[in-house]
């Protein structure tokens, strides 16, 4: 479905990614782990080309292409197939939440306004927000704008959607309704590549752990094989930071 081979990236001098292999299957959830400043988020940005990486192919489908030279036609199409939810919500501030959905199926989908308005509405009470549509962000919990963010991923009805982090800069007592929502899309079949901190979500949806320290591929594998019995010392260090459990590893 989504295969990302040997990407590369850097800013300036500071090479961030080196050499990355990725491929996704239709029905996959696949959470990256990793230190801070290990590219996760770089990852998942030049997938969706928010950032240009500087080497690598991606095959999406029917479309196969370098990342530095595709053409404009093979991104967009690549945007279509693709939605992102960001860690900071990026939502509209002067927009209602109503709005903040529509506004991408009526500007960049082309979609008629009233076909946009029915497909934000089923897309927010998907996400528990029917009684929020004429709610704006600064009316809106922490919790309430990163589901209005994942309403508007929805609504595109995306063949792959990209999490980056979407849980970090809330307050921990809203971390679950978020978690929730994406644990419904999960079992209802959505294809989900998800950068985040919340091991126990990692552990009880995803169906792959993909590992990432140093801008490359350290390990992956399953949940049980990756939270029980890690490979590689570096893995092993890394679930003995965060979980404070022993593993013994083998290289």
């Amino acid at each position: 479905m989504l295969e990302i081979k040997n990407v590369h990236k850097s800013f300036g001098d500071h090479e961030i990614l080196k050499g990355v292999d990725i491929k996704v299957e239709k029905g996959d959830i696949i959470v990256i782990l990793g230190p801070s400043g290990s590219g996760k988020t770089t990852l998942l940005r030049c997938i969706n080309f928010l950032e240009r990486a500087d080497k690598g192919t991606i095959d999406f489908g029917e479309i196969h292409t370098e990342f530095k030279n595709a053409s404009k036609a093979d991104i967009k199409a690549i945007r279509k197939r693709t939605s992102f939810v960001f860690q900071n919500y990026n939502l509209f501030a002067n927009k209602t939440a109503l709005q903040n959905v529509t506004e991408g199926l009526i500007i960049a989908r082309k979609i008629p306004k009233e076909e946009a308005i029915s497909i934000a509405k089923k897309a927010l009470d998907k996400v528990g927000l029917s009684d929020r549509y004429d709610f704006y962000p600064s009316q809106l919990s922490g919790g309430q704008q990163q589901r209005v963010g994942i309403a508007r991923a929805i609504a595109v009805n995306p063949e792959v959607i990209l999490f980056d982090e979407p849980t970090s800069a809330l307050d921990p007592e809203l971390v679950g309704e978020v978690l929730n929502v994406m644990k419904e899309l999960a079992k209802e079949g959505a294809t989900m590549i998800v950068v985040t901190h919340e091991m126990g979500f990692a552990q009880d949806v995803a169906n792959r752990i993909v590992f990432m320290d140093g801008g490359v591929v350290v390990e992956e594998g399953s949940p049980r094989q990756f939270f029980k019995a890690p490979k590689d010392e570096r893995t092993a260090q890394f679930l003995r930071r965060i979980l404070r459990e022993d593993y013994e590893y083998s290289i």
